[in-house]
């Protein structure tokens, strides 16, 4: 019987989806939304004079900046692009999050959803217009200016490297790279 069909086999190579990791996914993805747009609303009032706040020497500080270009304002003139790239994040996390039941993918996922829309909200909503609006960044790394959208996607991608690195999968199950199940034996043999 095909494998797709016989429900003992889907069974076997998956677990069910936990909508409660589905709802853990948004509310953090929230709570990233809510904290990066709170943060940058500070920074605007705050650190409108743009000149640099040491926190800890130069190696952390607070300092305004409109990024028009990704991070390290990396192609400057190709906001549009970026824009166009976090609304395809924002919809392919919604569609993947059907399949959640993983906690640390919840996590790894919201992470990086939350920090999409947060830059995405800024190149909507922020000069110089629609879909090209310059994102806040305000934390000052001394070499690069970021924000909590871009500390979010980061501690994503660390988190996303290790989940493959250790084999876990999105649909829960831990991948077992020694085992390929067509080469098992059968045991009457």
């Amino acid at each position: 019987m095909d494998s797709q069909n016989n429900p003992s086999v889907l069974s076997a190579q998956r677990k069910p989806v936990d909508h409660r990791l589905v709802a853990l996914l948004w509310l953090l993805a929230g709570v990233v939304v809510a904290v990066d747009q709170t943060t940058k609303v500070w920074a605007l009032r705050e650190l409108a004079d743009e000149s640099r706040r040491p926190l800890l020497g130069s190696l952390l500080g607070l300092r305004l900046v409109f990024n028009p270009g990704a991070a390290f304002s990396f192609a400057t003139g190709q906001t549009w692009l970026f824009t166009i790239v976090a609304a395809v994040v924002v919809i392919v996390i919604t569609r993947v999050a059907r399949r959640l039941a993983s906690t640390g993918w919840a996590v790894a996922l919201a992470l990086v959803l939350g920090g999409a829309i947060g830059n995405l909200i800024d190149r909507l909503v922020r000069p110089p217009g629609v879909g090209r609006g310059y994102v806040v960044d305000f934390i000052d790394y001394g070499v690069f200016v970021g924000n909590v959208a871009d500390i979010a996607i980061v501690v994503a991608a660390g988190l996303i490297m290790w989940l493959t690195a250790t084999g876990r999968e999105l649909n829960g199950m831990l991948r077992d790279e020694d085992q390929d199940p067509s080469s098992e034996q059968d045991p009457k043999a």
